[in-house]
């Protein structure tokens, strides 16, 4: 017995995050354990659990998408007015 999702071009989830970026937050993990035990410096944890905690998925969005689409509609792209 085979349990499809209902939208069969959504991206892979896994718990609250897509597949990318729990991969991103791993990697990030890695380097932030290594500058903190050979150099003591936290500043990339801080960087890491930040990104993991604004990529967490509610109802296919994001506080990081959120943060980019209001970027480019305020700055990033020019606002024309009919």
């Amino acid at each position: 017995m085979y349990i499809y999702p209902d939208n069969l071009k959504s991206k892979a989830t896994l718990w609250l995050w897509e597949l990318r970026d729990i991969g991103i937050v791993g990697i990030g993990c890695l380097i932030s354990v290594f500058a903190l035990a050979q150099l003591g410096f936290i500043l990339p944890i801080v960087f890491t659990a930040a990104y993991a905690f604004l990529s967490i998925r509610i109802e296919d969005t994001s506080i990081l998408d959120f943060i980019r689409y209001a970027l480019q509609f305020f700055v990033l792209r020019q606002q024309t007015y009919d």
